[in-house]
């Protein structure tokens, strides 16, 4: 007689294909592209839109001390996605979670574009939160691409490096978007935030049907809270460090420069924030946990200090890219630490994930102080 744990619960998801019939291993070629790809637009996206945040809220606000609510309201957007992304990649797929990020996104430029239109700041406000809610599910891109025991380091790597393409393009972009909705400031940008979410929505819906065996505390060998605490702490600290000095690089830049040097500073801070993977993925066994973090918080001290001493477009600039840097290593150390033990179940990495883009959500806050 089969015994009763053998036998499915209620609400349990399991595969009962042979092992990569569903396209969904490491080796899949074509999943990897396509979640790539996915990626890579969004972070064009998110580009496009934090570039413009900043200097948008400072125009509209209807007081100096909202000027940063937009740009918070973002990272907001992004934390509250969090467990919500995470619960529908089990009950779902990536795909469909994937695909209604983007939908979100595409949505919210949307909502963004009518704002500058109209100088509303409380749609400014809103459509910023829907595109931090695309982003927060397109955080979950990197456990996508790390299986159970961080055997999948190559995966990530590769699809964090693909966003770099992303800071290549972005302020030709930006440019040419500017110059078709001109005069009307900053709308073209946020257009094209909206399409590049379009484009995700492309990818992602050509992924093939996957779900996943939710992997709770039920699992045996799970892991709790306690072993993924410090990756935890150490991604917070990072993410509160990157956000304050991103939420005052446009400010501190405009101060200096012409506008279109905003969009070039946020772009070096792109690159900066995913080149590193490019590098690794042709040495993935330098992908260590550990010395990642460890580097990556010391590059972010680095950036904030570099911060403090420029005076110009192209020091900002250094500076931004300094700290994307120093985020690049920390993401990608934090992550694979939090992978690299036993498996980790939704919840927890929808709690870890919103514990870091808290840290986000503050240091968006605090970026008045950078300014």
């Amino acid at each position: 007689m089969t015994s009763l744990t053998a036998m499915p619960r209620a609400g349990q998801l399991e595969c009962i294909c042979e092992p990569g019939a569903l396209g969904d291993t490491a080796s899949d070629h074509r999943g990897t592209a396509l979640l790539a790809a996915g990626f890579a637009f969004s972070v064009l996206a998110q580009v496009l839109t934090l570039s413009i945040l900043p200097l948008a809220g400072l125009s509209f606000a209807p007081g100096g001390s909202l000027a940063t609510l937009p740009y918070a309201a973002f990272y907001v957007g992004a934390a509250v996605a969090s467990l919500p992304a995470s619960f529908l990649l089990d009950s779902f797929g990536r795909r469909a979670a994937f695909s209604l990020g983007a939908s979100l996104g595409a949505a919210g430029g949307l909502v963004l574009v009518w704002a500058l239109v109209s100088l509303h700041f409380g749609a400014l406000v809103l459509g910023a939160f829907w595109l931090g809610i695309a982003g927060g599910f397109s955080l979950f891109y990197r456990h996508a691409a790390v299986p159970v025991g961080g055997r999948g380091a190559s995966t990530l790597l590769i699809i964090f490096g693909a966003a770099t393409l992303a800071g290549l393009i972005a302020p030709t972009i930006a440019g040419l978007a500017e110059t078709l909705a001109s005069p009307r400031i900053f709308a073209g940008t946020a257009a094209a935030a909206a399409l590049a979410h379009v484009g995700s929505l492309m990818m992602t819906a050509s992924l093939s049907y996957q779900r996943h065996r939710e992997r709770g505390a039920e699992t045996t060998g799970s892991q709790d809270w306690r072993s993924i605490l410090l990756p935890t702490a150490i991604g917070a600290l990072g993410w509160f460090a990157m956000t304050a000095l991103m939420g005052a690089t446009p400010l501190a830049v405009i101060g200096c420069a012409p506008s279109d040097a905003v969009v070039g500073a946020v772009a070096w801070h792109v690159m900066a924030m995913y080149a590193p993977s490019l590098a690794l993925a042709v040495l993935p066994r330098l992908a260590l946990p550990v010395p990642l973090s460890v580097v990556g918080c010391l590059l972010l001290m680095a950036g904030a200090l570099a911060f403090m001493l420029a005076g110009t477009a192209g020091g900002f600039s250094v500076a931004a890219a300094l700290a994307g840097a120093g985020w690049s290593l920390v993401m990608l150390g934090t992550t694979l630490w939090v992978h690299g033990g036993a498996p980790v179940s939704r919840v927890l990495l929808g709690l870890h994930d919103g514990t870091l883009l808290t840290g986000a959500i503050l240091g968006a806050l605090a970026a008045n102080v950078f300014a």
